[in-house]
């Protein structure tokens, strides 16, 4: 029982850390990561006989390695943009 308390605590704080960074990249990057990381960790703990709780870690794992990875992709783009933001031309009054 002890070691499903810890899990869970770490899932817990795993999934927390996820909404922190909230761009688009990085909400699909979450998603996509979880589902990636569920499957293999499905297939992982199939192996040795706990699929379900490889699927929960390798899915937590995955949405915070897809989150950080989307919100790097969404900060790259957010830097591009604010550097090639076009100039306002001058007014002179006509």
């Amino acid at each position: 029982m002890k070691s499903i308390s810890a899990k869970l605590a770490i899932l817990a704080v795993a999934l927390s850390s996820v909404s922190c960074a909230s761009g688009p990249n990085a909400q699909t990057g979450a998603v996509l990561g979880g589902l990636g990381g569920a499957a293999v960790g499905g297939i992982i703990g199939h192996q040795s006989g706990r699929g379900l709780e490889g699927a929960a870690i390798g899915g937590a794992l995955g949405a915070v390695g897809g989150n950080a990875v989307g919100n790097a992709q969404d900060q790259r783009n957010y830097q591009q943009q604010q550097y090639y933001r076009p100039q306002p031309r001058p007014y002179y009054g006509y």
